[in-house]
């Protein structure tokens, strides 16, 4: 329960953060079969799928790295999911936004690419 509870902050905190540089929620915790995406946001005309994680350290040596292939590859089919469903047609990024214990942002845009 506490890890959860770790991750609904993570994810608020960075929401604010990303709201403060100018992106635009659209939806938060999208669920399909394939996984999860965390965050969903306009940045500009761009929509952005964002992948948020919280380091119990403050080294954020190989941030984008924690993101394993596997969890890229389920990213990527939640997202074809959630652009299907809402019938969008527009460029697409996906973003990491990693924090630590105490609250240091770091955010890695175009993390990876499908």
């Amino acid at each position: 329960m506490a890890h959860e509870n770790k991750g609904a902050t993570a994810e608020k905190l960075a929401l604010a953060f990303l709201q403060r540089n100018g992106l635009q929620l659209i939806e938060s915790n999208f669920r399909c079969r394939f996984g999860e995406i965390d965050l969903i946001l306009h940045d500009g005309s761009t929509l952005v799928f964002v992948e948020v994680r919280l380091r119990s350290s403050q080294c954020f040596d190989g941030a984008a790295a924690s993101v394993t292939s596997a969890k890229q590859g389920r990213i990527t089919r939640a997202a074809e999911t959630y652009l299907q469903q809402q019938r969008r047609d527009m460029p697409c990024r996906f973003d990491v936004v990693v924090l630590d214990g105490e609250h240091k942002i770091e955010w890695i845009k175009n993390a990876f690419a499908t």
